[in-house]
């Protein structure tokens, strides 16, 4: 079989610097590619092991940040659920259900934190900050158990403001406010968002490796591809990687052909031809911190058409991360975006042929956080700030395209957790400094 150049680079290695792969051959049979593909997979080491998880003292620092901002808006305590923004705060790392676990944060004094009974050991097992456990049996009100924390914690008084967490459930807000009736209820996101939208040298650390890990096993995933491939098989593959090189809560969407064009991809099946694209849109955890990469592939040699809208939305990428400086609203990121692919022929705004969806979103615990690069989004970038950096182009009918690397945002201004590839011939990329 005559290997064209994309087979020569694909099945002669990567650009991703210690990526050790076992080629497999568009012709070998499916026993063989069995064989490569395991003794591929038994090359991808666990990336994550000396990693050093976040400290109790950075959490209590994450609370005390709290405490101060509740004092200088006048608010009593804040209430969260299971979740991000509860494992942010004390390490729980649990799940919500009919039965209520909650934190409460005062403006003063310990946290403290309700639980059902029979759940309290599991729950403990996570809590890194506080002692303070109060527990609910299936008969009594977890809501009693909380305003006795806020009554015990003297911020309960007439006109007292109770901070809820924008996830928390309105059965829950209802259940806390029918046993203070004097207080009002407020939105926390001016608390929360003032912790976790900066991130400190140790969320970044984690955001790294765990984006490293991502790239990896894109890298891997690359070197496996054959004619015939559906999504499902490639997500397999994918999913495998991740959790091999040590990412948790894998996640992975492959998009081929037509489906490419629409961002989160359709129902039809799709199969790798020669020629096909295929985009990647996947990620994992690190000790609870997000990667999200997305990379465009073309199965052979890529044509004119696709050569040209890969190198626009590459390029819209390269102006997305010159505009994102320190000082210069969110919402500017995107529109320069827009500006460049109106002057190559796409959109206008939103419309079709073009990037029909925003230019990147915060990243962190969460895939998405705020603030999103979008139309309208007056928010300063400060350092600390994370961001996705995907603006793609979708030509409905036909294909799409996205790069997506995430960056954080330094005193100098933006770094790249991980440097877009240049080009469709080498598409892998490599680790940010």
């Amino acid at each position: 079989m005559e290997i064209n150049k994309r087979q020569f680079l694909k099945f002669g290695g990567v650009s991703l610097a210690g990526a050790a792969l076992a080629p497999v051959s568009l012709n070998t049979s499916a026993a063989e590619a069995t064989q490569a593909t395991s003794t591929s997979n038994s090359k991808l080491r666990n990336l994550t092991r000396n990693v050093k998880p976040i400290s109790v003292d950075e959490r209590k620092a994450r609370i005390a940040k709290a405490q101060k901002i509740m004092s200088q808006l006048d608010i009593a305590a804040l209430i969260l659920e299971p979740g991000a923004a509860m494992d942010y705060f004390t390490g729980i790392q649990w799940w919500r259900s009919e039965r209520l676990t909650a934190v409460v944060i005062p403006r003063e004094g310990e946290i403290g934190v309700v639980c059902p009974f029979f759940e309290e050991p599991s729950v403990r097992e996570s809590l890194a900050v506080g002692k303070d456990v109060r527990v609910w049996q299936e008969h009594e009100s977890p809501f009693a158990l909380v305003n006795n924390i806020l009554s015990e914690r003297k911020v309960t008084k007439a006109g007292g403001k109770i901070a809820f967490e924008h996830t928390v459930r309105y059965f829950v807000l209802k259940g806390v406010m029918e046993l203070a009736p004097d207080m009002q209820d407020v939105r926390a996101e001016t608390i929360t968002l003032g912790c976790r939208m900066y991130k400190s040298e140790a969320e970044i650390t984690l955001m790294r490796k765990a984006n490293e890990v991502t790239l990896k096993a894109y890298a891997h995933v690359w070197s496996q591809l054959q004619l015939g491939m559906d999504q499902n098989e490639v997500k397999a593959l994918m999913a495998s990687a991740q959790s091999q090189l040590g990412g948790s809560n894998v996640w992975n969407m492959a998009l081929f052909n037509e489906a490419s064009a629409y961002p989160h991809g359709t129902n039809q099946a799709q199969t790798i031809r020669e020629g096909s694209i295929v985009l990647m849109d996947c990620g994992c955890e690190v000790q609870g911190y997000q990667s999200d990469i997305s990379r465009t592939f073309v199965f052979g040699e890529p044509n004119k058409k696709q050569k040209k809208i890969w190198h626009n939305v590459r390029e819209g990428q390269r102006i997305a991360f010159e505009t994102a400086q320190i000082g210069v609203p969110a919402g500017v990121v995107d529109e320069k975006v827009r500006e460049f692919y109106q002057a190559q022929g796409f959109g206008p705004d939103y419309k079709l042929p073009g990037l029909s969806h925003r230019t990147g979103h915060g990243i962190g615990m969460e895939g998405h956080e705020s603030v999103n690069f979008v139309r309208g989004e007056k928010t300063l970038l400060k350092a600390g700030m994370c961001f996705s950096n995907e603006p793609g182009i979708y030509l409905p009918g036909e294909f799409g395209v996205r790069l997506e690397d995430c960056i954080y945002m330094t005193e100098l201004g933006p770094k790249w957790f991980t440097v877009p590839p240049n080009s469709l011939t080498d598409p892998i990329g490599t680790m940010g400094s």
